[in-house]
């Protein structure tokens, strides 16, 4: 209901209380100067006259004032005092916060990923200011209309270049969110943010907080001796991967811990895509023992740019192409001097053995190369055929028992070849297997498929596939060129 009382600043009209914290109230209002929704942070009427409490307040608001220009951290318009209490004017979310979410359960990881890198944006910022932030949790995690987030609260938060108001052994933040420093007294750090998020993280994914309890102060000392518990134990439609990428970013030590929010939130990115279908390729190449190099052959079709959205592990992939040139031209010259139908002298080679570990829609991941020097005979080369070779073949059928992850894969390389045909029933099978699974796996094959449809001149269900693969991985812009492409070609 409307707040009558001479609590704000005439400007501010039509004030409803939407929420309350520790140190006071919040308003929704309306900004009559600027015809805006406005969210207005009131300081409790019993601290008001506490000359500690009012300066952290105003603390607050100079901390978040410093950091409004980042595009994920709540704007602050306006601070001043009315009838003796202070108040903060921020910009309005009509999204609610992410602890609104959580008490929904799991969420889809392609939602928490986005959210985690905008919150660790705007936590990267702050940090790089100076500004610690002390309390990251859901609740001050507030989403926009459009549904980005923003930090907020920064009411507890230590800034450089102002004063402090923690005594030392004083507690400031949430207990589920505590850093084991925090938690044991010591002053809160960058590192400790870092922790908050990983919590934050942690309970979007699996549904409850690593340490939770009933008991807050069981929790927060959880924190500081409990071991890091498996995040896809407590969820076990999650990976196996992720439990790794946990253990470091809850570490007790905050010198173990990630580096900065992006660096965590990348990993646990890659995490989810290394457990989103690995297969193996092996090649076997016969070298001599010196040869020259050659260069890499040019990929002869473009790849859609989310299938290489991780360009920077291409080099790894282009060492198979270069040992397989290499080995062409030493192999025609070796063979050079010999007459056809002879044998050349036998000649002392390497046997080289790479696995590349591949994702689906993605480059190499990792190689590893066995070598082997044997010696052997080099058979003389066939003569030359009379007539035209045999028309390339029709892809092979996989197997009944293939996996959605597997057949993606395979549409995938054939639509690196430029063999979008070919790719098309391995496509279509793959998003079959993989349709109600909701991983990235299925993500990845609906948008492949749809991309391989637009490229033979087919609208058939594009815009379905598009739409369900961001559901799952979140916003990506090559989804969005897509999309435009399908709009102007259907």
């Amino acid at each position: 209901m409307a707040v009558e009382l001479d609590i704000l600043p005439p400007r501010y009209q039509s004030a409803r209380q939407i929420g309350r914290g520790g140190m006071g109230e919040i308003y929704r209002a309306t900004d009559s100067a600027l015809g805006r929704r406005v969210a207005v942070k009131l300081l409790a009427e019993r601290y008001a006259e506490d000359d500690a409490a009012r300066s952290r307040f105003t603390r607050e608001a100079l901390a978040a004032a410093r950091l409004s220009s980042e595009p994920h951290i709540v704007t602050i318009f306006d601070v001043g005092e009315w009838n003796g209490r202070p108040f903060l004017v921020m910009e309005y979310l009509p999204g609610g916060s992410l602890d609104d979410v959580v008490r929904r359960g799991p969420q889809p990881p392609g939602d928490v990923l986005e959210w985690l890198e905008q919150a660790a944006a705007a936590l990267d910022a702050a940090h790089d200011a100076g500004v610690v932030h002390r309390d990251v949790k859901p609740a001050n995690l507030l989403v926009d209309a459009a549904g980005q987030v923003h930090v907020a609260d920064f009411g507890i938060a230590s800034a450089a270049g102002l004063d402090s108001l923690t005594r030392p052994g004083t507690i400031l933040g949430t207990a589920g969110y505590l850093s084991p420093e925090q938690a044991s007294g010591e002053r809160a750090r960058p590192a400790s943010d870092r922790y908050a998020i990983a919590v934050v993280a942690f309970q979007l994914l699996t549904g409850r907080r690593p340490y939770e309890s009933e008991n807050p102060t069981v929790e927060a000392a959880a924190h500081v001796h409990a071991a890091v518990p498996s995040a896809s134990s407590v969820n076990p439609q999650l990976p196996p991967q992720l439990d790794a990428v946990f253990q470091r970013a809850l570490a007790k030590e905050p010198r173990e811990r990630f580096s900065s929010s992006a660096e965590f939130v990348q990993a646990l990115r890659r995490a989810f895509e290394d457990a989103a279908g690995q297969t193996q390729e092996r090649a076997v190449v016969a070298l001599p023992a010196a040869t020259a190099t050659a260069p890499a052959p040019t990929p002869s079709a473009p790849v859609p740019r989310r299938l290489r959205r991780r360009s920077l592990l291409l080099p790894l992939a282009v060492v198979g192409f270069v040992a397989a040139g290499a080995a062409g031209i030493a192999l025609a010259s070796l063979l050079g001097g010999a007459e056809a139908g002879e044998s050349a002298p036998p000649v002392p080679t390497t046997v080289v053995t790479t696995m590349f570990e591949t994702l689906p829609g993605t480059t190499v991941r990792e190689v590893v190369t066995r070598r082997e020097v044997v010696t052997e005979e080099v058979p003389a080369p066939p003569p030359p055929p009379e007539e035209d070779p045999a028309p390339t073949p029709p892809p092979p059928v996989p197997p009944a028992g293939a996996s959605g992850a597997a057949l993606n894969d395979q549409g995938f390389r054939r639509m690196q070849a430029g063999d979008y045909s070919g790719a098309l029933p391995l496509l279509e099978q793959a998003v079959a297997r993989l349709s109600g699974t909701g991983g990235l796996a299925e993500a990845y094959a609906l948008y492949n498929l749809a991309y391989t449809r637009l490229q033979l001149g087919s609208c058939n269900g594009v815009e379905d596939m598009l739409t369900r693969s961001q559901q799952i991985q979140g916003h990506r812009t090559e989804i969005d060129q897509a999309r435009a492409r399908a709009q102007e070609q259907c």
